[in-house]
């Protein structure tokens, strides 16, 4: 079992985040190897961006860190950066904060839960599979066909509570 499946769901003091971040950008390398994908260095930076907490973060702020390493892409580039990041299943959409987060899981089916702290921001992710099938047997008895989800809590993390 690697360190990233130890990981605690809201990180604690002892957290250890440069290894968290380390694992992360090891997987993201071994994802893309896999699919024979390119992490360019743009897209590598756009995803330690991301990664640098476990708060969701928007393509603006992440615009304007690359623009504090001098580098100087415009929103398109960004969102692009984020597509890719997205599609590889390497990072995740909030919708109701239009920001981003790290995949705690990379690979796994497009199914999400997240856990998002109203106090400190971090968001957590859950991947609880009765959820997930609660939800598509729910839809699938309405004849709906899901083809994933994505289910945002707010709420209180331990940390803050």
């Amino acid at each position: 079992m690697n360190e990233s499946e130890n990981a605690p769901t809201f990180p604690s003091n002892e957290h250890n985040h440069v290894a968290c971040v380390r694992i992360s950008m090891e997987t993201a390398e071994s994802v893309c190897k896999a699919r024979g994908a390119r992490l360019t260095e743009l897209r590598r930076r756009v995803l330690e961006i991301v990664l640098d907490s476990h708060r969701p973060v928007g393509a603006y702020a992440i615009l304007g860190a690359l623009h504090e390493d001098g580098r100087n892409p415009g929103p398109p580039t960004v969102y692009r950066s984020l597509e890719f990041l997205l599609d590889l299943g390497l990072v995740h959409r909030i919708a109701s904060l239009n920001a981003f987060v790290g995949c705690a899981e990379p690979g796994h089916a497009g199914a999400s839960q997240f856990l998002i702290c109203e106090q400190c921001g971090d968001a957590a992710e859950l991947n609880d599979k009765n959820v997930q099938t609660a939800l598509e047997e729910g839809a699938r008895s309405l004849g709906f066909k899901p083809s994933g989800h994505t289910v945002e809590i707010i709420g209180t993390c331990p940390n803050c509570a």
